[in-house]
């Protein structure tokens, strides 16, 4: 019978066939055992077979089928203990590749190192959504309706909304004070908390400015909070990371959700004070703002102004990066750039 003699030529093929190296064993493997090889082969022969017949024949293509996986499987041993053998024969005493250290961006080193001296006085984190509506990023931090920030050229409004409703219009927020209302809402005095956050401005992108940066921003609130523990606060901030040294001037400003507001400058680590070409000569180096909490914002999250006073701060990141690594293009901490961020493995 034709199947009978395929059967035994194949038996003799096997038999024959020398697996000398591991080509030689794919080709063996895809010779006699692929999804095409000739042992598939003799199974769709078995469909013409009688059916009386059909066990014997089956029998034999299965005698076959074993004795090509166990010649297959014998090379395979082979060729591992080879393999094993030869590593053996390795020097292990050899100094091994050094693998590649990934290092933390200068932003997440800096941005820790400033909320652990704030955890170390009692300061919790706080965290809140980018993506805010009117009331949380404006509103209820008293800016009035036609403030200029609420400008589209200052906002990246998602949706505008119809005037009545301050929480019907979206935008990436501003600022983490919008951490701080959700804070206020949610918590009663005390509060003392740090909000850390990316924030967005419609900014043209430069070495000095970006459209995304960002922030730390602090509030504490109790009863009587006064300016004095502001200013001891940000002192004790300054001393614990620019260096037991540093002193502290504070000049007079405004912003919406603080009263009386004011700038806050340190004395420039790199001239101590005489003036150089960093701080412009004048020995001193804008840090952050901060201000006594205006009382609208504690009436519109539901805290009695008349009995709790506080105040809040915030500094941008990029900036108190920029002084403690001499950074001089914002853009650097965006782009990724493999030879700017290694620098930064020493800072661990």
């Amino acid at each position: 019978m034709e199947l009978k003699e395929k059967i035994s030529e194949l038996t003799e093929a096997i038999n024959t066939a020398t697996i000398g190296n591991k080509e030689e064993q794919e080709r063996f493997r895809i010779q006699f055992l692929g999804s095409k090889g000739a042992v598939k082969s003799l199974y769709e022969l078995l469909k013409s077979v009688p059916n009386e017949s059909k066990k014997e024949f089956g029998q034999l293509i299965n005698d076959v089928r074993t004795k090509a996986e166990e010649k297959l499987q014998q090379a395979e041993e082979k060729f591992d203990n080879t393999l094993s053998s030869a590593d053996t024969n390795l020097d292990l005493t050899r100094p091994g590749e050094a693998l590649e250290i990934g290092a933390r961006h200068p932003l997440s080193l800096v941005k820790n190192e400033i909320l652990e001296i704030f955890k170390r006085i009692g300061y919790t984190v706080s965290e809140g959504p980018e993506i805010e509506d009117d009331w949380h990023n404006f509103s209820a931090l008293n800016f009035p309706p036609d403030h200029p920030a609420r400008d589209m050229q200052d906002t990246f409004f998602i949706t505008k909304g119809d005037g009545t409703d301050p929480k019907s219009e979206m935008a990436l927020r501003t600022h983490t004070s919008s951490v701080q209302v959700r804070v206020m809402e949610s918590t009663q005095p005390p509060i003392r908390t740090v909000s850390p956050g990316r924030v967005y401005r419609n900014e043209a992108i430069s070495a000095r400015a970006h459209c995304f940066f960002h922030q730390v921003e602090g509030l504490y609130i109790d009863t009587d909070v006064s300016f004095a523990d502001l200013k001891q606060t940000l002192l004790y901030f300054a001393q614990e990371f620019f260096g037991e040294n540093a002193t502290i001037r504070m000049r007079p400003s405004y912003f919406p959700f603080t009263e009386p507001s004011a700038e806050v400058d340190v004395s420039c680590t790199l001239c101590s004070g005489k003036g150089c070409n960093v701080c412009k000569y004048t020995g001193w180096l804008e840090i952050m703002g901060c201000g006594m909490v205006d009382p609208n914002v504690l009436e519109a999250s539901g805290i009695d102004s008349k009995k709790y006073s506080g105040f809040a701060f915030g500094m941008g990141i990029e900036r108190i990066t920029q002084l403690k690594y001499r950074v001089t293009d914002l853009r650097l901490y965006s782009e990724n750039d493999i030879r700017f961020l290694s620098q930064f493995k020493s800072a661990h």
